[in-house]
């Protein structure tokens, strides 16, 4: 018999009951230090006493109206967003996959309005993840995300990671963009290089195509800057956030400059939901913590301390932690075990963590963390590699 939630996420052993900070707080008691943050979603760990109080002010005045009224908290995000990207509009949507999906019909509609409704194709890169439409699984190229789901949605072509020389020749008179993640999550925590960005952003300009950016996993100060791309200079044309952007209430974002949106006019696009009063509240409440004078400095040291240390920890136990990788708060350990089997140790450890591509473990800690909280951290992360090492010995 079917359980009454559908059985798409197997097995889970484990209630949370409260949160405080970086940690969690289990049913049966015990205390865990969050470095999975929801899969990077609580950027300000949990219960942040700015976002508690602008959600419980706008709960106690407005919920929701739809967006066939005027919404003053959504018109300052997108004021806020654009003063601090690339972006001139921005479109609110409640996740991730769903700013992804915005921007697909972006690009197309860009090209369609143009007179080459022919340009719909959307180069993407080996080993990404989009989401799980059935578009956003065609476009990760990847069978174990869309079989069975088929047939595969048209107007995806894929090309090799980092293979700059190997994306220009994808390009055809039907393609229309190139959709690339700056960091890799769900691939592996698989940073892309300021070189290869600018490569991208040279074959788009060459070819006449929209450069595409997901940055729903890297943005909102997860690599130590406001968004990933800012650390190679470039600047994209259409962008789409999440996870970070609510830090823990669902609500994502679609950026694009205005000549990249010339198409999205009045019913070209909707939601009920996207930007109500009470999900842009919490973004204005994010923003204010993300650019305050010195926070992001902040992230960056700390998150050099962070490598650092597992650098170091990873010269002692070289079996056990075969490289490590990524940019600021986007930490991938690659583990001679098992990675599944790796984070069960960490989470017996107290340390919670999550699995990616490539046989990674991904560490997401919260934006705020202290030096305290790394050294708790990696010391956890040494209880597992000696754990490792012992059963091997």
């Amino acid at each position: 018999m079917i359980a009454p939630l559908m059985p798409t996420y197997g097995d889970r052993d484990i209630a949370f009951e409260k949160g405080e900070g970086p940690y969690l707080f289990a049913s049966d008691g015990r205390r865990f230090l969050d470095f999975g943050g929801g899969i990077a979603v609580t950027a300000l760990g949990h219960a942040h006493p700015g976002l508690v109080a602008a959600l419980q002010d706008q709960a106690g005045r407005l919920w929701h109206t739809s967006n066939l009224y005027n919404i003053p908290n959504q018109e300052r995000a997108g004021r806020r967003l654009t003063e601090n990207s690339f972006a001139d509009t921005v479109f609110f949507c409640n996740s991730g996959l769903e700013a992804i999906e915005c921007g697909i019909k972006l690009v197309r509609k860009h090209y369609a309005d143009k007179g080459e409704p022919e340009r719909f194709r959307i180069i993407t890169v080996e080993g990404c993840f989009h989401g799980r439409s059935l578009a956003s699984i065609a476009a990760s190229g990847q069978e174990k995300l869309y079989k069975g789901f088929g047939p595969v949605t048209e107007g995806f072509d894929q090309v090799a990671f980092g293979n700059l020389n190997e994306m220009r020749a994808a390009v055809t008179g039907e393609t229309c963009a190139v959709l690339v993640e700056p960091v890799q999550g769900e691939g592996g925590i698989r940073p892309m290089s300021t070189d290869y960005l600018k490569g991208v952003r040279e074959i788009c300009d060459e070819f006449g195509l929209l450069m595409f950016l997901d940055e729903v996993q890297c943005g909102m100060g997860r690599t130590g800057k406001l968004f990933a791309y800012e650390w190679s200079g470039i600047r994209p044309d259409v962008m789409a956030l999440a996870k970070g952007l609510g830090g823990g209430f669902p609500v994502g974002a679609c950026l694009a400059t205005e000549e990249a949106a010339s198409g999205m006019v009045a019913g070209t696009h909707g939601s009920t939901f996207g930007g109500n009063p009470l999900a842009t509240a919490v973004v204005n409440a994010v923003l204010d913590a993300l650019l305050a004078e010195g926070f992001l400095d902040s992230v960056q040291a700390r998150a050099a301390d962070l490598h650092g240390r597992l650098e170091a920890l990873a010269a002692r136990y070289p079996d056990t932690i075969l490289e490590v990788r990524g940019t600021g708060m986007m930490v991938g350990l690659r583990t001679g075990p098992a990675n599944g089997e790796f984070v069960g140790e960490l989470r017996r450890q107290g340390l919670l963590a999550v699995p990616a591509g490539e046989n990674v473990v991904r560490l997401l800690p919260p934006l705020v963390v202290e030096d305290s909280h790394v050294g708790e951290a990696v010391g956890m992360v040494e209880g597992a590699c000696r754990e490792f090492a012992a059963a091997a010995a």
